[in-house]
């Protein structure tokens, strides 16, 4: 059977950050997911200050401080909010829920500013209930979870998308965060809450559509790039997508930081690729065809040790493929479906093809130890 796992049914945040088995996970969120040389050389010194020196970048662009407790808490949110990087209170935090491509450029910031200040009208909305904005000249994060996408059309102009349906309503920036909120506020009037959680997708899926014309395409979206130097700078990933205070303590000297839903870090402005311990710089990695949670005992849910399999697993895994190893059937590291699934159990692992975490397995109760990928895939 499946192993039971626990939906908080909100994320962490920086006021309200959750247990885990290494400590409290206080996640921070960048403005527009932005880090300056300033910033993210006081987050690092605030996490090995007051946590245990871990980081970890998160799917919506965010960066989560491992191991506080709850005595350094309260030191830790002072030095955050001396960088600029704590909300007035927790109802703030949360609703400025908005993944910004990390390719934007000052009209796109602008934009996000705009959507962040009108969140002050937006209804109560569930925790993982999230806005993107994705307004490079082709969509970027469609692959990336969101709610309310702002994105271009194929003739280059603004639109409004509801995720779950193909095609958007024209906005222009002016509007566009009015329309938004608007648009968060016909998910809630709709019964898109549903003790307390529900996404957009699964609205629309369920029938609703909203009253406005959705008559606009959106451009054929891009795969994001991998490691490697972009017009933008330098993208370079992370095992795991974690890293070390003292790593970022390196990459902040080098340029202003933006925090990538893809596990990765934009150098803003770098022209070459950094040569610090702890970091992919080619596409080709094989540890950058696995996803895979902290596992035990960094999570209280897991129910095995995670990543010392995934690196054994790593070069068995073929190019263009990707496998999925998760400590519990919540799937936390990729909630969507992967070519290949190990789900941990008291048993063992499940073998899922296919599918995401929760799905019927095919395989049940392998040896973590005789485990080979051959005729897996």
């Amino acid at each position: 059977m499946t192993p039971a796992f626990t939906v908080q049914g909100w994320c962490p945040g920086a006021l309200r950050p959750m247990a885990s088995g290494d400590g409290l996970v206080v996640r921070v969120r960048p403005t527009g997911g932005r880090l300056t040389r300033a910033q993210a050389a006081g987050v690092a010194q605030a996490a090995a200050r007051h946590g245990n020196g871990l980081i970890d970048l998160s799917a919506r662009g965010n960066v989560q401080l491992r191991g506080v407790t709850a005595d350094s808490h309260p030191a830790l949110i002072d030095d955050l909010r001396a960088l600029g990087l704590i909300d007035p209170d927790i109802l703030s935090e949360t609703r400025r829920n908005i993944l910004v491509t990390p390719f934007a450029d000052a009209a796109t910031d602008a934009l996000a500013a705009a959507l962040a200040a009108a969140l002050a009208d937006a209804p109560p909305l569930p925790g993982k209930f999230g806005f993107v904005i994705d307004t490079g000249p082709a969509p970027i994060l469609t692959a990336t979870a969101g709610d309310i996408r702002l994105e271009r059309s194929t003739d280059g102009t603004l639109i409004l998308r509801p995720d779950g349906l193909p095609t958007g309503a024209p906005v222009t920036t002016e509007t566009a965060p009015a329309q938004a909120i608007a648009l968060a506020r016909w998910f809630t009037e709709t019964g898109g809450v549903t003790d307390g959680r529900g996404r957009m997708a699964a609205h629309i899926a369920r029938g609703h559509r909203p009253d406005t014309p959705l008559t606009a395409q959106p451009a054929p979206p891009q795969t994001p790039p991998g490691p490697g130097l972009v017009p933008q700078g330098a993208l370079v990933a992370l095992e795991f997508g974690q890293m070390t205070a003292d790593t970022l303590t390196q990459l902040a000297t080098l340029g202003d930081l933006r925090i990538t839903p893809w596990r990765m870090v934009l150098i803003e402005g770098a022209t070459t690729l950094p040569t610090l311990p702890g970091l992919i710089l080619s596409p080709d990695d094989p540890l950058r065809r696995v996803e895979a949670c902290t596992g035990a005992p960094g999570c209280l849910q897991a129910l095995a040790k995670i990543r010392p399999l995934a690196r054994r697993l790593a070069p068995q895994v073929p190019e263009g493929r990707r496998l999925h190893i998760s400590g519990c059937a919540k799937g936390c590291a990729h909630p969507g479906p992967a070519d290949l699934t190990l789900v941990a159990t008291a048993d063992g692992f499940d073998v899922i093809r296919h599918g995401t975490a929760q799905d019927a397995p095919s395989a049940r109760a392998l040896d973590a130890t005789r485990i080979d990928l051959k005729g897996l895939f």
